[in-house]
């Protein structure tokens, strides 16, 4: 049934199989009995914890408050506003940052004529400060965002942002200059007037050309608007009540100019509600697959073979449906190796009353749902989860979950106790086997609760360790300092910048293998990922109490493979492709 089903809240994001508030039973009952071994109470005078953050929003000159364009009339697209991107837009070494936001939407014009939404790109200065150059930058053009991804589309060695939104989608290209302007008519990729949502960039074809990858949600329009109630609440319709977009896909043709190829690529195939996007070589076969959520939808794996055509094989993969084979709230995704085996696996985020999936890859021959083993659940179920990440926070090796949380509905609380609108975020510590819900002991308890959206993961200090940005709906931004260093500083750490030659100047899907003394640590590039957003192009490995890596392979798009040489640790190293020693198949 739908969100507007008579039976409430609860029964919004279910299937046609469990009714959601037995779902959400069996799910609690499924991962109470690890955590109540896993999961120890706080301690405040206990010694501190492995991970801890402070906010440093304000303090850091980050003042972007998110307006969703709202008036009161609930469309649903102000439910699904934004991801946000993390990167380095103006190549010093230093992580930006880039906040999509919302445009007024009809009813709001005549009431706040003075309210002025725009989009926002900070630029990292060092030291924890921040400046607001998106006039500057040529970036404050009205445009309702959704989605955002980065990467070089015209190799120039500049990374260009390309923004999913509620209508054309935009290419903005790099100058280089510090400015950016807005290429989409020339490249062709405005992809028409729909409801966006995550977005990404792959070689499809290891051509050397990054293509486009974008996913779209319903066919909402203001003429099929509806606004149901629940006794005299105003509620958000879901997405059941419109029919979905099939996505897109637009290949490179390395002169400007993309082709729309969704239908000759299979891609249009199939239509579900799309929402979070993650591009990534599932397979282990040297090119790149691509990992879509849909919302209370089967989501869609398609399987790349190699020349950029691709078949639909979620179902049989296991990643169409959760461990009850049911389709969930499907929000965000993020991929990394959560244990360590050399494979990547997929954490996605979902609705109010079901668990996040962690989906553990059986070496290349599908996936299972290990939540409930792993305790990946604990203290999320009652929640809205959205913005994802896998990500070594304390750099011991094992890399650690995160959720950013918040409900669509600022109205829930009226007539459901079960949940909140605004919400704490959630770590979920990686110990070997099972994560343990270590939020509070970390300071994100401290922090206020907001309804939060998308979450972006990089070393905004280059200190060494990951520091988060969250986009909070209808709220201010938080930015969240990794105290890792100042406090421990322990473990050891490398982070690795790729540069593509013959393929792909970012080095988007390009493996890395980190051979240490007593264990091996993958990693792959990515453009899009998390919820409809963007982190990460900079890749970081904890490494522990290792003080020396034996073996760096880079594994590029197109099957070339090369050894470097890691002289030391706790620092970025920039690999050039061609500039290591190629490995023949035999040493691979």
């Amino acid at each position: 049934m739908s969100r507007s089903s008579a039976a409430g809240e609860k029964t919004w994001r279910t299937s046609s199989g469990l009714p959601q508030g037995l779902r959400a039973l069996v799910a609690i009952l499924v991962v109470a009995a690890p955590l109540l071994v896993a999961t120890p109470a706080a301690d405040p005078s206990a010694v501190p914890g492995p991970i801890a953050f402070e906010e440093v929003s304000a303090a850091a000159g980050i003042d972007f408050v998110h307006d969703d364009g709202s008036s009161g009339r609930r469309y649903i697209v102000e439910t699904v506003s934004a991801g946000v991107a993390t990167f380095d837009y103006d190549s010093d070494g230093r992580i930006d940052i880039y906040f999509p936001n919302g445009t007024l939407l009809p009813g709001a014009e005549a009431s706040e004529p003075f309210r002025t939404p725009r989009a926002a790109l900070y630029r990292n200065l060092g030291d924890w400060r921040f400046e607001d150059v998106t006039v500057a930058a040529g970036l404050d053009g009205a445009a309702y965002g959704v989605g955002v991804t980065v990467g070089d589309v015209d190799d120039d060695g500049l990374p260009d942002i390309y923004l999913s939104t509620f209508g054309a989608k935009r290419l903005y290209r790099n100058n280089g200059d510090g400015t950016f302007r807005d290429d989409t008519s020339a490249a062709g990729v405005g992809d028409g007037d729909k409801l966006g949502a995550g977005v990404a960039m792959l070689d499809i074809d290891a051509d050397g050309d990054l293509d486009i990858y974008a996913a779209n949600y319903v066919r909402f329009s203001f003429d099929n608007h509806l606004s149901p109630r629940l006794r005299g609440v105003p509620l958000y319709h879901g997405p059941r009540d419109y029919e979905a977009w099939p996505d897109s896909l637009f290949r490179n043709e390395g002169d400007g100019r993309f082709v729309d190829i969704s239908a000759d690529s299979g891609i249009a195939t199939v239509t579900g509600p799309g929402m979070g996007v993650v591009c990534l070589d599932e397979d282990d076969d040297g090119d790149s697959d691509i990992f879509v959520l849909n919302d209370v939808a089967a989501n869609f794996l398609f399987r790349n073979d190699g020349r950029g055509r691709f078949e639909e094989v979620a179902l049989g993969a296991g990643l169409a449906y959760d461990m009850f084979g049911q389709p969930n709230g499907s929000m965000g995704v993020d991929c990394g190796d959560v244990d360590n085996d050399g494979w990547l696996d997929l954490w996605m985020t979902s609705y109010q009353g079901e668990r996040p999936v962690l989906y553990r890859n059986l070496a290349g021959s599908g996936f299972e749902d290990i939540t409930s083993q792993s305790s990946a659940a604990a203290g999320s179920v009652p929640w809205v989860k959205w913005g994802a990440g896998i990500i070594d926070f304390d750099n011991d090796g094992l890399r650690d979950l995160f959720l950013a949380c918040g409900h669509i509905n600022d109205t829930v609380e009226q007539f459901d106790d079960s949940t909140a609108y605004r919400n704490h975020n959630i770590l979920l510590r990686n110990t070997g086997g099972k994560f343990v819900n270590l939020s509070a002991e970390a300071g994100l308890e401290a922090v206020p609760r907001r309804s939060a959206r998308g979450a972006a993961f990089d070393d905004l200090d280059n200190d060494g360790d990951i520091d988060v940005v969250v986009l909070n709906s209808r709220e201010a931004a938080t930015v969240l300092r990794n105290l890792d260093r100042e406090r421990r500083g322990v473990n050891h750490w490398l982070g690795v910048r790729l540069v593509g030659t013959l393929g792909n100047r970012d080095g988007v899907g390009a493996k890395v293998s980190l051979t240490l003394s007593d264990r091996t640590l993958v990693d792959e590039v990515h453009s899009g990922r998390g919820y409809q957003g963007h982190f990460g192009s900079r890749l970081h490995f904890g490494l522990g109490q290792s003080a020396a890596v034996d073996r760096l392979e880079v594994r590029w798009i197109g099957g070339q493979s090369e050894e470097f040489v890691v002289s030391a640790v706790d620092r970025v190293l920039t690999l050039r492709q061609g500039n290591g020693r190629h490995l023949s198949p035999a040493e691979e």
